[in-house]
């Protein structure tokens, strides 16, 4: 066997597992052009073709499914014995792509980054912002974080803290035009700031804990938002009433810009999780931040264990306080 026979191995197998050239590229940190070149070379080597291509998708001939089934695990031996060696050496390295909301990124995440990346140098972290649903595996994503309340069931999911508080807030300005709510169900004669789904395009309706059980409320309002971060300045403007995390609220509740109320009302959530594929070949990057954020869960929250989550997956829950999907939005993407 001559050594070029090797060439454009690896180039088909990230393609055929993220079923696309851009998640694979960025994979394997290549351009896609050199991507297509590697696999049209090693079609041409073979005499066969490997990949049906289209404007819009990525699949496996019969050929490349033949092929892949007797590669595939070879390389992924492959892999993992190179990640075993950064392990051994204590030298976790190559770029961690982790995926989230922003508010996600503001509470969980932020926290952990300045630590893990002093305590590991030879890794490098890349955060895409997303408010919706997104296929961490087609896009090439190392992880991803959201409420775990709607982690896919054939994920693996970290804890990053404890259950998260709700809290709806408003200003000052804004209670002096408006008499504070006393129920959930005199919300219809209040500005209510919204959210709207990037993925499925519907408003989340409010929840809270009425008589022992969950009670959902359509709101209106005059602004509604697709970024979870902006109610917070939405309220703060008096432009109405902000359903957010109590931890965001909590330092303008004490410096007297916004005020509390429905807090008898109020649900918690499950906390954000860290979640990725349940994959043999884990890499030493994201095994390295794995121990680090259930390390400083554990400082935090008490000992925390890795679970498989067992809940229905749907839009990013990690986009808003409790902004969790409902049934049939499971299909939708951010």
């Amino acid at each position: 066997m001559r050594l070029n026979q090797l060439d454009g191995l690896l180039a088909f197998w990230k393609v055929a597992e993220h079923r696309g050239f851009s998640a694979a590229a960025a994979a394997l940190e290549v351009s896609p052009s050199a991507l297509s070149q590697a696999i049209r070379s090693l079609e041409a080597r073979l005499g066969v073709r490997l990949l049906n291509r289209t404007t819009r998708s990525v699949s496996l001939t019969e050929a490349g499914e033949a092929y892949l089934a007797r590669i595939g695990p070879a390389l992924g031996d492959v892999m993992q014995a190179g990640e075993q060696l950064h392990a051994l050496q204590g030298r976790p390295s190559g770029v961690l792509r982790i995926n989230a909301a922003r508010i996600s990124i503001a509470m969980v995440l932020q926290p952990l980054l300045s630590g893990f990346l002093q305590a590991h140098p030879g890794v490098q972290i890349e955060l895409s912002n997303d408010e919706g649903y997104v296929d961490i595996v087609e896009k090439g994503l190392d992880a991803g974080v959201r409420l775990g309340e709607s982690v896919q069931k054939d994920m693996v999911a970290v804890p990053l803290g404890g259950p998260v508080a709700v809290a709806v807030v408003g200003s000052p300005a804004y209670f002096q035009r408006h008499p504070a709510p006393q129920h959930p169900s005199e919300l219809a004669q209040h500005d209510c700031v919204r959210f709207r789904f990037s993925g499925s395009g519907a408003i989340y309706k409010w929840e809270f804990d009425v008589d022992g059980r969950t009670v959902e409320h359509e709101v209106g309002g005059s602004l509604t938002i697709s970024d979870s971060l902006f109610s917070i300045e939405a309220a703060l403007d008096g432009v109405g009433l902000a359903y957010t995390f109590e931890q965001l609220a909590l330092p303008h509740i004490r410096a007297g810009t916004l005020q509390r109320v429905l807090g008898s009302f109020s649900p918690t959530f499950p906390g954000f999780y860290l979640y990725y594929p349940s994959r043999r070949q884990q890499s030493s990057k994201l095994r390295a931040f794995v121990d680090y954020a259930l390390g400083r869960a554990g400082q935090q929250w008490g000992p925390s264990s890795l679970r498989t989550a067992d809940t229905p997956g749907g839009e990013d829950a990690g986009v808003a306080a409790g902004q969790t999907a409902r049934a049939g939005s499971s299909a939708q993407t951010g």
